[in-house]
C-alpha cells in the first residue's frame, strides 16, 4: 500500500470530520431560536388530553421472519433482506401508508454512525412505494434541535430525494399515553400525529454502543417516540427498553450492522469508535433482532438485560435461531 496516500486520505477524512462538525454548530446556531420554542410537551411529560395508544401495526399472518445479509452496499443488503423474507410485498400492499421511524437523534454527519442512515432510509422509501404505498412519512424526536438533526443527518434530504414526507415534532403533535401492563410510561407524551392514518410502522436504526443500556438497537428506537423530560427514564432503562417494546408493535425493524459503533455510544464522535460488521438484519420480530445486533457489539443477550426483560414481556423471542432465520 502507498503510505503517503493513506497518511493524505487520514488527513482528508479528518478534515472532513472537522468541517462537518463546524457545519453542526452553525446549523444549530440557526436553529436555536425556534428550539428554544421547542417544548415537546413540558417538564413532567404529564398531558390532559385523553391517553391514545400506539397502532398494532404488525401482521401475525406473515410470521415471524428474519433476514441477515453480508455486505458492505446498504441498497444491496436491504433488498436482498426483503427478497429473503418473501419480498417488501408480502408486507406493505397498495395503497398503505407508511411510517418510518428513524434513529436521527443527533446533530451529527452520517459518517459518524450515530443515526440511521439517509442512503438506507432513502432505499426503503423507494421499495414501500415501489410495493404499492400511497405515502410514505419520516419521523423522528430527536434529542437535539429536530431540524438541525434531521439536516446534518442527511436524512431530511434523503427522505425528500426518494418522495418521503418528513414530519418534525411539534408541540401539538404529542398526546398523553400509557403502557398497559407497564409502570414507567404512564400518561406520558408520546410522538402520536405522525401515526394517525398509517397503515404500516417500520423502524431503522443503527447498531452502537450505549454507555446505560449496554446498547442502541430497534427497541431503544422507540424512545424517540416520548416527548417531555423523558432523561429520567434512564435511571431505569433497561425496564424502560421493556415497555417501549411492549408499547410499539411495528409492521418490520430494520437493524442496521454495515457499520456498527462500539464505542463511546450513543453519541460516538471518532471513527476510532466504529467498525466494518457489514451486516443487514430486517425482521418482524425486534427482540430478535437486537439479539443478534448484539453479537455485532461483541455482547450477548445475557449482557443486555433489556431483551430477556422484552422475551418475558412477550414482546418477541430472544431466541433468534428459533425463527430460522435466512443468512446471506
Amino acid at each position: 500500500m502507498n503510505q503517503g496516500k493513506d497518511s493524505n486520505d487520514t488527513i482528508t477524512r479528518r478534515k472532513f470530520i472537522t468541517r462537518m462538525t463546524k457545519a453542526g454548530i452553525s446549523v444549530a446556531g440557526a436553529c436555536a431560536l425556534g428550539y428554544a420554542l421547542y417544548d415537546p410537551k413540558g417538564p413532567s411529560g404529564a398531558l390532559e388530553e385523553a391517553t391514545v395508544s400506539v397502532p398494532d401495526f404488525s401482521i401475525p399472518e406473515a410470521g415471524k421472519k428474519m433476514a441477515i445479509i453480508k455486505g458492505a452496499d446498504r441498497k444491496e443488503t436491504l433488498t436482498k433482506a426483503f427478497n429473503a423474507i418473501g419480498g417488501i410485498e408480502t408486507f406493505i400492499k397498495k395503497g398503505d401508508r407508511v411510517l418510518l421511524k428513524v434513529n436521527a437523534a443527533f446533530a451529527t454527519p452520517p459518517i459518524l454512525s450515530a443515526t440511521a442512515s439517509p442512503e438506507l432510509i432513502a432505499r426503503c422509501i423507494e421499495l414501500c412505494y415501489k410495493a404499492g404505498a400511497e405515502i410514505v412519512r419520516v419521523t423522528d424526536n430527536p434529542i437535539n434541535d429536530p431540524a438541525a438533526c434531521f439536516k446534518l443527518s442527511g436524512i431530511a434530504a434523503a427522505a425528500e430525494s426518494a418522495g418521503g414526507e418528513l414530519m418534525l415534532p411539534r408541540n401539538d403533535f404529542f398526546k398523553s399515553t400509557s403502557v398497559t401492563g407497564g409502570s414507567l410510561i404512564i400518561n406520558w407524551p408520546l410522538l402520536y400525529e405522525p401515526m394517525k392514518g398509517m397503515t404500516k410502522l417500520i423502524g431503522i436504526a443503527p447498531v452502537k454502543d450505549h454507555q446505560r443500556s449496554g446498547a442502541s438497537m430497534t427497541m431503544k428506537n422507540w424512545y424517540g417516540l416520548l416527548g417531555g423530560q423523558r432523561n429520567i427514564f434512564h435511571q431505569d432503562i433497561h425496564n424502560t427498553i421493556k415497555e417501549l417494546a411492549m408499547m410499539v408493535k411495528p409492521t418490520l425493524v430494520i437493524l442496521d450492522g454495515t457499520t456498527t459503533m462500539m464505542t463511546n455510544g450513543p453519541t460516538g464522535g471518532a471513527m476510532s469508535d466504529l467498525k466494518d460488521t457489514n451486516t443487514m438484519i430486517v425482521s418482524t420480530d425486534q427482540v430478535a433482532a437486537d439479539a443478534f445486533g448484539c453479537t455485532l457489539l461483541g455482547k450477548t443477550v445475557n449482557d443486555l438485560l433489556f431483551i430477556s426483560k422484552a422475551a418475558e414481556a412477550g414482546a418477541g423471542t430472544a431466541d433468534y435461531e428459533s425463527l430460522k432465520p435466512v443468512v446471506v
